[in-house]
């Protein structure tokens, strides 16, 4: 039996083809009941997800049910990094894969999306053929680098015609003269489709931008310079559409410069009240509202526990730091408003976990109690934007 984690544009028809297949499957998307009870018996746990928070977010739901001998196979664009996190996340009798797949939704309807496969594929091999090409690439992790190393040549590039053509026609050069004369070029199958953006999103401008995000080295500096502008164009509501609709976003001249403070409210992390977001960003810099200790359903994590409420509070930390390409070492100033300073050694103890290395500057309170009965910290950041 396969489980099949996510039901977004990609994982639709790509569970479609395993069923047509002859495979025995079941599906789960948020809003179906427990990921728990989808994966239980299953042999194969493949996750086709957003991004890296939300896979480790959803195996570790799934952990208790997942049996021992399975193996999960992760297909979505996350980053050699974060594959190595969910092979410690995983116990050893869980088998994992990294298989992300280059194409998109048409690929995916029809089976011919390349897999790009780390890790020992044996357990999983034919059904990775349902989906089309296996390249079986040697150690776990090689999946996952080889796609973001694909990906930060062929999304920069697209960015770049984007701005070839706004400059074409910034100075009267129509768009088809000019994919014309870029189709005897290697470019040529690239410009033709900024040339003419798709209407229906095959691959979303944000999901874009996250992959060059997840491929930034210092010294990429044409990676740096697409990220920089995909996230304008996010920031523009380009976000759901097509990545060729770059182009759209890169010829329109600005009405204004739009707002200097852009909220940030990661899906990872549990929704606030609405009367405030989670984190700000403002340039290159982020400012992090208080983050306490409650889950998705807004129910208080660990009472009277202040380990518990500090590990919930940093892992929902690494989350909203994720969702913007940054990591705990980013952190440029911390503080931490406590309810008890006698506690403040588990909660230390806590911290060193997630910060290592040279500390952010930081602040340290007692306060006689916080928003919420039963909150015994409460922690803000200010963090330096790779």
């Amino acid at each position: 039996m396969i489980a099949f984690l996510g039901q977004g544009r990609m994982g639709v028809p790509m569970a479609r083809r395993l069923v047509e297949a002859g495979h025995q499957v079941t599906v789960w998307k948020r809003g179906l009941g427990p990921v728990r009870a989808a994966v239980e018996g299953a042999d194969l746990v493949i996750t086709m997800l957003r991004d890296g928070p939300a896979v480790e977010e959803v195996l570790t739901q799934a952990l208790d049910g997942l049996r021992p001998g399975a193996t999960v196979v992760e297909m979505s664009t996350i980053g050699p990094a974060a594959v190595r996190r969910l092979r410690d996340l995983l116990p050893p009798s869980v088998a994992l894969v990294d298989a992300p797949v280059l194409g998109s939704v048409g690929p995916a309807a029809d089976g011919t999306l390349k897999v790009l496969a780390g890790g020992d594929v044996s357990a999983c091999r034919s059904v990775l053929s349902v989906f089309g090409d296996v390249l079986e690439l040697g150690p776990l992790g090689a999946g996952a680098a080889l796609k973001v190393a694909v990906m930060g040549a062929l999304v920069p590039a697209q960015v770049l015609l984007a701005e070839t053509f706004a400059y074409g026609e910034a100075h009267g050069v129509s768009r088809e003269a000019l994919a014309g004369v870029l189709a005897g070029t290697p470019l040529g199958a690239l410009a033709s489709r900024i040339a003419a953006p798709a209407d229906e999103t095959r691959y979303a401008l944000e999901l874009a931008a996250k992959d060059v995000r997840l491929g930034a080295w210092e010294g990429a500096t044409m990676a740096g310079a697409a990220q920089a502008r995909l996230e304008a164009a996010v920031r523009a509501g380009f976000g759901e559409r097509d990545l060729t609709s770059i182009a759209g976003h890169v010829a329109a001249p600005p009405a204004h410069a739009g707002p200097r403070a852009v909220p940030v409210n990661p899906g990872s992390v549990p929704a606030t009240n609405g009367f405030y977001s989670h984190a700000v960003r403002v340039g290159d810099m982020l400012y992090v509202s208080g983050q306490a200790a409650f889950d998705e359903r807004g129910d208080l994590v660990g009472e009277g526990d202040m380990a518990a409420q500090a590990e919930a509070v940093f892992q929902n930390i690494g989350k909203i730091l994720a969702d913007q390409g940054a990591g705990f070492e980013d952190i440029a100033f911390i503080r931490t408003y406590l309810t008890d300073m006698d506690q403040r050694f588990a909660y230390g103890q806590v911290r060193r976990k997630y910060i290592t290395g040279t500390p952010p500057a930081s602040t340290t309170v007692e306060v006689s109690k916080l928003f919420m009965p039963g909150l015994l910290l409460e922690i803000d950041l200010i963090v330096a934007l790779p």
